[in-house]
């Protein structure tokens, strides 16, 4: 695993303190924090920090810009977020550098991220005007009764965004809020905010009203909640620890939440199973962002047929592997995110090596290329008793567990609290599919880790079991921020004796009248 060679562009030369007092004016917030870079570990910019005030002061402003934005049509909305997607093309290498410096990520890797954001912009720009139309319904009576479905935005959503992917999965989420008419109150990893802002201030440019999107910055207990307790609906990605916090936070006040939480994602490799394939498939699935991402892969599942030779390739693309932290295109993987996500990728390892599991490459942090690089690492011989098997890494560190029975492989799959996301691997697509209905994943992919199901943005994507509520992408996505309702105009006469009926010629007339709708497939 030989580093890549360092590139000529630092930190400074990207976040000016020009660059940084522009993003930092629009955070709400009168306290001080900092965030840093995993490249090195130094401070990239000084931004304000929020009190419980200043974000009750967010969600002010946000309320009192909501109705207005809520009263433009949906296809003005939506024309903001395609006037975003052609900025964030044209823009593309600014965003890079940041989303790199706030996260380690390389920039292979950030662009996957850029790319997955560019694409969910352009469905919802495409699809949400004709998703929000009114819809009629059959009403109660035929002739007689018009029933229309509204969907009414929920008002001011309060989110919580993660450090791991800071562009997709914070202003990503936000873009269906918006274009429903939702404003949005957003609390951005105080480590990755930079790209959130930069990405906040190129959404006004493209014709977002600013006070519909405020941001709000701080501590995750203090000021987490405070977002949660004000919110008309609350959209968070985090750990499942965390989540079940925002939910019991969400229920006390009977708003909604959507929750995309943990997982220990799994992938299947069947005894017909293109090999060089799967181990090339699984480098990508488990190692990409240092295997940083919810649905990235971390236990490996192999036919015992074919168990040796897929070890031998998929170790030997392992160890392949570029490391570095560069500003450009090159390496195949970079740095954790800092300090804490690196311990515990060393206590899952060290833990599952004292209790007998071996290393087959991999295991070592790497000071020479970073301060938080820690080698991609193949485990085998893990079992329950160690932490590696059932709880979440969040790191670069896969585990290999031969079978024999696929019944038996599936029940091992499912066994796990989580429920995200896994991964087939099939010469028989048939079969493939077959198998997938039978694993208890948000998502599944066959022959791809993770990227074909989550690039499909016109299909739902989110957890089962502990890895939350809801769903992200598709209509779903963009519906759980409205509000369905009904809108019913009686006409003509109304729903009970008229006309000098008596309540028995009333009932005679209704049994009648439902037996020939029912005839006559009507409702």
């Amino acid at each position: 695993m030989s580093p890549s060679p360092s590139g000529s562009r630092t930190a400074a030369d990207i976040v000016t303190p020009g660059l940084t007092e522009l993003l930092a004016r629009q955070v709400v917030g009168s306290g001080r924090t900092a965030n840093h870079t995993p490249f090195t570990g130094e401070r990239l910019a000084e931004l304000p920090e929020s009190t419980p005030e200043d974000v009750a002061e967010a969600f002010r402003r946000a309320r009192l810009a909501q109705p207005a934005w809520a009263g433009t049509a949906p296809r003005v909305r939506a024309a903001v977020l395609l006037r975003f997607h052609d900025l964030l093309q044209e823009r593309q290498d600014e965003i890079l550098d940041l989303v790199q410096l706030e996260t380690g990520k390389t920039r292979l890797h950030a662009l996957e991220e850029v790319l997955g954001l560019i694409s969910e912009t352009r469905f919802y720009g495409r699809k949400a005007p004709g998703l929000l139309k009114d819809k009629r319904h059959p009403g109660a009576v035929p002739l007689l009764t018009r029933t229309t479905e509204l969907r009414q935005p929920r008002g001011v959503v309060g989110q919580i965004a993660p450090w791991n992917y800071p562009l997709e999965l914070s202003v990503g989420d936000a873009l269906p809020a918006f274009v429903a008419g939702n404003a949005v109150v957003m609390k951005p990893d105080t480590e990755t905010a930079l790209t959130a802002l930069w990405a906040r201030r190129l959404l006004i440019e493209a014709g977002l009203p600013a006070e519909v999107f405020q941001v709000v910055l701080g501590e995750g207990p203090v000021v987490g909640p405070e977002v949660v307790r004000h919110a008309d609906y609350v959209s968070f990605t985090g750990s499942t620890r965390t989540g079940r916090e925002v939910a019991q936070g969400a229920a006390a006040r009977l708003v909604g939440a959507s929750l995309e939480l943990g997982g220990k994602n799994a992938m299947l490799v069947l005894a017909d199973a293109d090999i060089d394939k799967a181990a090339e498939g699984a480098v990508r699935a488990a190692f990409a962002s240092a295997g940083q991402l919810c649905i990235s892969i971390e236990r490996i599942y192999v036919h015992a047929s074919v168990v040796e030779a897929f070890t031998e390739r998929f170790v030997a693309r392992t160890r392949a592997m570029r490391l570095g932290n560069v500003l450009a295109y090159g390496p195949d993987m970079g740095s954790l995110a800092g300090e804490r996500q690196l311990h515990a990728v060393e206590r899952h390892v060290d833990d599952a090596v004292a209790k007998g599991a071996r290393i087959l490459t991999g295991g070592r942090t790497r000071p020479d290329i970073g301060p938080y690089v820690y080698e991609p690492t193949v485990l085998d011989r893990v079992d329950a008793s160690m932490a590696a098997h059932s709880d979440e890494t969040f790191g670069p560190v896969v585990s290999l567990y031969p079978f024999t029975d696929e019944d038996d492989a599936i029940a091992r799959i499912n066994d796990s609290s989580f429920g995200l996301n896994s991964s087939v691997w099939t010469g028989d697509s048939s079969r493939g599919r077959a198998l997938a209905t039978r694993i208890r994943t948000g998502t599944v992919n066959i022959n791809e880790g993770y990227a074909s199901a989550y690039g499909s943005v016109a299909a739902p994507m989110g957890g089962m079991k502990d890895s939350g509520l809801g769903r992200r992408h598709g209509s779903e996505g963009l519906l759980k921020y409205t509000e369905a309702q009904t809108v019913s105009q009686q006409r003509l006469m109304p729903l009970g004796p008229a006309f000098g009926m008596t309540q028995e010629q009333y009932a005679k007339v209704t049994n009648r009248l439902l037996r020939a709708m029912k005839a006559l497939r009507l409702g």
